[in-house]
C-alpha cells in the first residue's frame, strides 16, 4: 500500500498540526526537569552562579547539573543542554546568543608601578614581567590597537602563566607583574584600587559570552526561559565595566 498524493499531503499538515501543539504547551506550562550546563570556571563561579541562585528562586521546579571547566565540551557528545563561552566563535551547528561583550584591561598593581614605572605607551612594554593565561593561542604575545585603530602586536616576556584567572589576578595584586585580563574577573580590586588600569588609550582584545546550544526546532522550556533569564541579566553595559568606567 501506499499513499495518494493527497493523503501524503493530509500526513504531512497533520504532523504540523501535532508539532504546533506540542509547542503552544510547552509555552505555556512551568519550566521544570534538569539542566545539564557547561560553565567557564572563573565566569561560572563569579558571575553565572549568582545569577543560577536567583534563577532558581523564579523556578524551583528545575535542577542543574553544572559543569564548571575551561575547556571546549561537546554539547551532544556529551549530554548538555547548554554551554557558556566566552571567545571568538567560528561557525558551526549551534545556536548562540549573546549575553556580553568582554574587553581585556590592562592592569598592574601600584606596588609593582612605584618600582618599575608607569608604562605610557606599548613602548614602554619592554622588559617588564608579565602574567599570561596560558590556554590562549599565542600568550606570547598582546594585540592591541592605538587611537588611530593600527594593530599592535607586541611580544611579551613571560614570568608566570597559568590555566586560571583569579590565580594570576592575585599574582598581579601581589605585585609580580602586569596582566591582560578580562575585567570581570579584576573589577572589584580596580575598584578598591589594589589594581591599576593601564595603557587606556590603547583597545585591548575583546571576546563575547555566549549561551550555546544545539540546533532544534523545538527548544525545551526549561533551556528557553533559562537563556532569556541570562540574556536580559547582562543586557546593556556589564556591571563589571561600570566599575573600570567609574576607576578611569
Amino acid at each position: 500500500m501506499t499513499l495518494t498524493e493527497t493523503g501524503r499531503t493530509f500526513y504531512h499538515q497533520s504532523l504540523r498540526i501535532l508539532d504546533d501543539l506540542f509547542e503552544a504547551e510547552h509555552a505555556v506550562s512551568e519550566a521544570h526537569g534538569t539542566l545539564k550546563v557547561a560553565l567557564p570556571l572563573s565566569f561560572g563561579l563569579m558571575h553565572l552562579g549568582p545569577a543560577i541562585h536567583e534563577f532558581l528562586q523564579i523556578h524551583p521546579r528545575i535542577e542543574f547539573d553544572l559543569d564548571f571547566n575551561d575547556r571546549q565540551v561537546g554539547l551532544m557528545a556529551e549530554g548538555f543542554d547548554l554551554a557558556v563561552r566566552i571567545a571568538n566563535l567560528a561557525d558551526s551547528n549551534l545556536i548562540a546568543r549573546r549575553l556580553a561583550v568582554i574587553e581585556a584591561v590592562i592592569c598592574a598593581s601600584p606596588a609593582y608601578l612605584e618600582c618599575k614605572g608607569m608604562p605610557t605607551s606599548v613602548n614602554d612594554l619592554i622588559n617588564r614581567q608579565y602574567l599570561a593565561y596560558n590556554l590562549l593561542r599565542d600568550y606570547n604575545h598582546w594585540h592591541l590597537c592605538d587611537a588611530d585603530k593600527n594593530l599592535i602586536k607586541t611580544r611579551i616576556n613571560l614570568c608566570l602563566k597559568a590555566s586560571n584567572g583569579e590565580f594570576l589576578r592575585d599574582a598581579a595584586v601581589n605585585g609580580l607583574g602586569i596582566i591582560l585580563i578580562p575585567p570581570f574577573i579584576v573589577y572589584r580590586e580596580i575598584e578598591r584600587g589594589a589594581l591599576v588600569p593601564l595603557l587606556t588609550s590603547y583597545t585591548c582584545p575583546k571576546l563575547t559570552a555566549y549561551a550555546i546550544y544545539p540546533q532544534t526546532r523545538y527548544l525545551s522550556q526549561r533551556v528557553r526561559v533559562f537563556i532569556d533569564f541570562l540574556v536580559a541579566r547582562f543586557k546593556g553595559t556589564p556591571y563589571w565595566d561600570l566599575c573600570r568606567q567609574k576607576a578611569l
